[in-house]
C-alpha cells in the first residue's frame, strides 16, 4: 500500500502533515512533482506531469497506490480524475474544477439561484467591458491562489491599467471581474467522506490596505449556526462533499456571500497550527478519508473555550530586497499562551514585494485561554523579534 501526492513546489502541508502522517499510518509515500529538484534531499519524489491524469496514472503504475491525493488548487481536478480511473476514493472532478474556476463558480451558483454577484470574465487578449454598476470591483485571475494579481479597482481607468500591467506578466492568463464585496472576512473549513461533512471550525480575517488583498491575521471563530447552515447550501450546489475544502466568504447586513472556495486544506501554515488548535491528527484524517475510511467526527472547540483561542499573524515585507536577518523557529509560553514563530522565507533570498501573500516572511501564532490575552501575549512576542531586508 503506497500514497502518492501530487505536488508542484514544496510546502508545509506536504514536508511537515502529510508525509510524517503518512508514515504514521504505516502508508510509504511518494511525492508526484513536475519540480523534483526544488524538493528537499531525502523527500522521496518522482518526476511526473501532475496536471495531467494519464501521466499520474503512469507514475504509479510500478507500485499501485492505496491513497491518491493532492492539496494544491493547481492539481485538484487532474488528480482527482486520476483517482476516479484508478478505482480510488476521491474527489468530484467536476466540483474540483467549479472550485478552481471563480467564472464557473459563479455561473453555478447563479444557475442554481443561489449567492448572486455580477462578474464578467475577461479573456487573454479581450478588452474588459464591465458596468458601471460593478464598480468599485475585484480583478483577479480566474484560476489565482494568495491573493496574486487581486487588485480593488474604483473605475474603468484603474481596470484597464490593471490588465495592462498583468498581461505584460502573464499574457495568457484569463481573468474575472466582479463586484466588490465589502463586510468581515470569514473562513468555513470542513472535512467530508461524501455522504457528510465535518465542520473543523472558521476563522476571521483581517487584510492589508487595499488596492491588494494580503491576510495579515486570522482570530479563531467557528461560525454560527445560519453561517454553517447556508455555506453548506452553497458547497452543496457546487458538489464539493469530499475530503478537506477551505472556503473564504464575507459576512455583510443583506447575509454571507462566498469569496472563493479552496478545494484543500486551509493554507499558509494554518492547516498546522488547526492542528494544534484542535488537537486532532488532521492530516492523517484527510488520508483515512481518501483510504475509503468514514469520516469520524473531529473535535471543535468553541469560540472562547479554556485554552481554546488563537490567532495568527503574518510577518510580511515592507519591501523588495534580501532578507538578511531574521529569527529561526522560535516556540515559548508567555502568560499561559503557546506562542510559535515558523519562518516562511530563507535568510538570503532576494523578493520582490507583491502585495500577496507571496510577502510573508514569518507566521506567528499564539494559542491561550481568550482573545485579549492571546493578543497581548502575541504582540508583545512579535516587539522582541526582528526581520532586515537590505
Amino acid at each position: 500500500m503506497r500514497l502518492y501526492l501530487t505536488a508542484l513546489n514544496p510546502t508545509d502541508a506536504v514536508l511537515e502533515g502529510f508525509l510524517p502522517a503518512a508514515d504514521a499510518l504505516g502508508l510509504p509515500a511518494t511525492v508526484l512533482t513536475d519540480r523534483p529538484g526544488q524538493w528537499p534531499a531525502g523527500v522521496p519524489v518522482r518526476q511526473c506531469a501532475v496536471r495531467d491524469p494519464a501521466a499520474i496514472i503512469a507514475a504509479t503504475a510500478a507500485e499501485p497506490p492505496a491513497v491518491l491525493l493532492s492539496n494544491s488548487d493547481h492539481l485538484q481536478e487532474a488528480t482527482a480524475v486520476a483517482a476516479g480511473k484508478l478505482g480510488l476514493p476521491g474527489k468530484d472532478p467536476e466540483a474540483a474544477r467549479r472550485c478552481k474556476d471563480k467564472a464557473v463558480m459563479r455561473r453555478t451558483l447563479a444557475a442554481a439561484g443561489l449567492d448572486p454577484v455580477r462578474a464578467v470574465t475577461v479573456d487573454p487578449g479581450t478588452t474588459p467591458i464591465v458596468p458601471d454598476d460593478v464598480f468599485p470591483a475585484v480583478l483577479k485571475p480566474r484560476d489565482g491562489v494568495a491573493s496574486e494579481d487581486a487588485y480593488l479597482v474604483t473605475d474603468r481607468r484603474e481596470l484597464a491599467a490593471r490588465v495592462t500591467a498583468i498581461r505584460r506578466r502573464r499574457p495568457e492568463v484569463a481573468l474575472v471581474v466582479e463586484e466588490y464585496l465589502a463586510g468581515e472576512l470569514r473562513t468555513y473549513d470542513t472535512l467530508g467522506d461524501g455522504e457528510s461533512l465535518a465542520v473543523l471550525g472558521g476563522w476571521r480575517t483581517g487584510l492589508g490596505p487595499p488596492p491588494t488583498f494580503t491576510e495579515v491575521s486570522l482570530d479563531w471563530a467557528p461560525p454560527p449556526a445560519d453561517h454553517d447552515a447556508r455555506i453548506r447550501v452553497l458547497l452543496d450546489a457546487l458538489g464539493v462533499g469530499f475530503g478537506a475544502c477551505h472556503t473564504e466568504y464575507v459576512v455583510r447586513p443583506d447575509g454571507i456571500r462566498l469569496i472563493e472556495v479552496n478545494d484543500r486544506l486551509i493554507g499558509d501554515r494554518m492547516d498546522l497550527i488547526l492542528t494544534d488548535l484542535l488537537g486532532v491528527p488532521l492530516f492523517a484524517d484527510v488520508i483515512r478519508l481518501h483510504l475509503g475510511e468514514p469520516l469520524a467526527a473531529p473535535a471543535r472547540p468553541g469560540p472562547a473555550g479554556p485554552g481554546r483561542h488563537a490567532r495568527v499573524e503574518y510577518v510580511c515585507a515592507d519591501r523588495s530586497g534580501r532578507l538578511t536577518a531574521a529569527p529561526g523557529p522560535v516556540d515559548t509560553v508567555r502568560d499561559g499562551v503557546r506562542l510559535s514563530c515558523r519562518p516562511m522565507r530563507e535568510v538570503g533570498r532576494v523578493a520582490e514585494r507583491t502585495g500577496t501573500n507571496r510577502d510573508y516572511l514569518a507566521a506567528l501564532h499564539g494559542i491561550g485561554p481568550d482573545p485579549d490575552t492571546v493578543r497581548a501575549a502575541l504582540t508583545a512576542f512579535r516587539d522582541g523579534l526582528r526581520w532586515t531586508i537590505t
